[in-house]
Order: C-alpha cells, then structure tokens, then sequence
C-alpha cells in the first residue's frame, strides 16, 4: 500500500494540474472574451445613436480593435487549441466570425475614409457645389 503512495501523489498532482489548466484557459479566453464583447457593445451604441445606420468613421477605429481582439483570440485558439481542449467546432466558428469581423471593418473604414475625403473637398470648396436655383419669378 506504501509502495502505491507516490503513484497516488503522481495522479493527484497530475489532476490537480489538469484543474488549473482548465482554470487558466478559461480565465485567458474569459479575458479575451470580455474585451471582444466590450467592442462589439460599443459598436452596437454607435449604430444605435445612428439610428440603426452605422457612422463608419465612428465605427472604423471600433472595428479595427475588435479585428486586432479577434486576431489575439485566434492566435491563443491555434496556440491552446490542444492544451485547453477547444473542440473544432469552435475553432471553426470562431474563425468564420473573425472573417465576417474583418471584412466588416474593411467595408466600414473604406466607406469612412470616401466620407473623410468628401468632408474634406467640402470645407476647402473643391468638392462638388450645389447648384443655385435661380431666384425671382419665372
């Protein structure tokens, strides 16, 4: 029975181990998380401040960090994917949502950055001028 004791000690510390690695990956990828989420709420206010429509120059910078967020989230994914037990439905859900992300902040900021030019032109008076209505009685 002695003889058994550090084999028992083995598995109990392996166990234990195994516990705070799942504690760990979850903690990370709970960090990860909140931070994601806290993006994608403050892309939601810009929309709903808009009305519905979103401000692409508001929501370009938002989305930037939300791909950058993502970008970190997938690169913990590919580097724990094994050590946390991620299973590959989640990989590959995740990864779908991080192109629908990145494709969305491209389209956003290409958007904001037409809106930024016009802006622009207008206040120096290069850009399109709106046509005087003629005045008095026709």
């Amino acid at each position: 029975m002695i003889a058994g004791a550090p084999i028992l000690g083995i598995l109990l510390a392996t166990a234990g181990a195994s516990t705070a690695l799942a504690q760990s990956c979850q903690e990370d990828f709970q960090k990860l998380s909140q931070r994601r989420m806290s993006q994608i709420q403050t892309l939601n206010n810009i929309g709903k401040a808009s009305k519905g429509k979103m401000d692409p120059i508001a929501a370009c910078p938002v989305a930037r960090k939300l791909v950058s967020i993502e970008t970190e989230m997938a690169a913990y994914i590919d580097k724990n994917k094994e050590w946390c037990n991620i299973p590959d439905a989640m990989v590959d859900g995740f990864k779908q949502a991080r192109g629908k992300t990145q494709t969305f902040a491209a389209q956003a900021c290409a958007v904001a950055a037409k809106a930024k030019k016009m802006q622009e032109e207008q206040a120096a008076g290069i850009g399109p001028q709106a046509q005087k209505l003629p005045a008095g009685p026709l």
